[in-house]
């Protein structure tokens, strides 16, 4: 090559070609027709609950109200006199009540206290609670009931427990056999004595 000529201009950018055919999405002339996302809508949603949760409220507190307030008229007390000394409800007076039926009379007949005695006189070998078993003689000439208190003592003659025993209505000479029971643990050796003894005419 000659130095004579020049060296060649450098090659400039060619521009792409459009192309000739542009792809077009074809779409069914069936085919139904595209919907628009919907926005959500969670503000609106929370909105409306606590509006309506308030007029809930509200409502309660008014229902509320207006009730107290019935409830005030109806037990509303009478109006205070300014009179000096006045004493209220001073037109009410207050009297025992009476009754109807007759009280019931203790049995006529020999001292109670006779027709009981102590049968036996135990402790309960689990628990240590103590035990009487008392037997009643109806010594009068009619029918009776009884009601025996028994008091538990320890070998100090210190009452540690106490019990009671109630029959139902016995015959004129008939005898019965009832239990006392204590309420609480005792010592072994505990003595039972028969206390008070209520002699009742059915």
């Amino acid at each position: 090559m000659s130095d004579t000529f020049p060296p060649p201009p450098p090659e400039q950018p060619q521009p792409e070609p459009e192309p000739r055919y542009r792809s077009v999405e074809q779409v069914s002339p069936w085919a139904a027709p595209a919907v628009p996302q919907r926005k959500q809508r969670t503000g609106l949603i929370v909105t409306l609950a606590v509006a309506g949760g308030l007029v809930v409220a509200g409502g309660t507190v008014a229902l509320v109200v207006s009730t107290m307030s019935a409830v005030q008229d109806s037990i509303a007390l009478p109006p205070r006199s300014d009179a000096p000394y006045s004493a209220p409800y001073e037109d009410e007076t207050f009297e025992d009540e009476t009754y109807d039926e007759e009280p019931v009379e203790p049995a006529p007949g020999p001292d109670p206290e006779g027709d009981v005695t102590v049968a036996t006189c135990g402790r309960d070998s689990l628990i240590g609670w103590p035990h009487a078993d008392l037997k009643i003689v109806n010594r009068t000439e009619g029918p009776a009931a009884y009601i025996v208190t028994v008091s538990f003592v320890d070998g100090d003659g210190e009452e540690v427990d106490d019990g009671i025993a109630t029959t139902e209505e016995i015959a004129p000479g008939d005898a019965v056999t009832v239990r006392a029971l204590g309420s609480g643990e005792v010592a072994a050796g505990t003595k039972c004595l028969t206390g008070e003894v209520e002699r009742y005419v059915p």
